[in-house]
């Protein structure tokens, strides 16, 4: 039932994606509300809970997440209060049609296979948070499979240090139980959505540290 009800969804989320990207093009300057009201309606649309503790810390320049599954998008994109500017990889903008989920509402996109794309991406970060925009990354890269965080990679330890950036780390479990895209599948449950304090990173340790931390409060939720 698991599968039947993934194979629904997936085929269901690429026709809203569509839709939602007809409906920023038509009005540009409610993007982030059409964003966030497509992503409430996931929720219900799927059957998941969400469990959150702690706040979103306003002073935040950006929220580094882990990630198992694209439920932690969908999920930050309800919940946070702000304007989300996700940093991505630059295959996703360039899939025809698709891509505009990234290039209208103005989110980052990262070519990992140019060692100068670092360049690019300090410059689209300084501009979104002039805009009053907060960034949303993965430090681990991709999807994990386990319960184990990734390693994570350089490319948000750099905007950090570069930028003097505030950084609020934020945990979420169980979400790839309710929407795994290799296997097809979507349950109901329950999601947690743990908010960190604001990091220290005045220690040079501090990304490593980091991941340790966002480790340990995973383990114990």
């Amino acid at each position: 039932m698991a599968k039947i009800r993934g194979i629904f969804y997936c085929i269901y989320c690429v026709l809203s994606i569509c839709f939602i990207i007809f409906l920023m093009m038509m009005f540009k300057n409610k993007n982030h509300k059409i964003r966030n009201i497509w992503a409430k309606f996931q929720r219900y649309f799927i059957g998941y809970k969400l469990q959150k503790i702690g706040e979103f810390d306003e002073n935040a320049d950006i929220i580094l997440i882990n990630h198992k599954s694209m439920l932690d998008i969908i999920i930050l994109e309800e919940l946070y209060p702000k304007n989300l500017s996700w940093v991505a990889k630059k295959e996703i903008g360039d899939i025809f049609f698709l891509g505009k989920i990234l290039t209208l509402p103005k989110m980052i996109s990262v070519d990992r296979n140019n060692p100068r794309s670092i360049v690019t991406l300090i410059r689209d970060v300084k501009d979104r948070l002039k805009d009053g925009r907060v960034i949303a990354m993965f430090p681990e890269g991709t999807r994990g499979r386990d319960e184990k965080l990734l390693k994570f990679q350089d490319g948000a330890k750099v905007l950090v240090d570069k930028l003097n950036l505030k950084v609020q780390p934020i945990v979420l479990k169980n979400t790839v139980s309710h929407f795994d895209v290799k296997k097809f599948e979507v349950r109901g449950g329950e999601i947690k959505v743990f908010c960190m304090e604001v990091f220290d990173v005045s220690d040079e340790n501090w990304y490593k540290n980091l991941r340790e931390k966002m480790q340990k409060v995973y383990d114990e939720l």
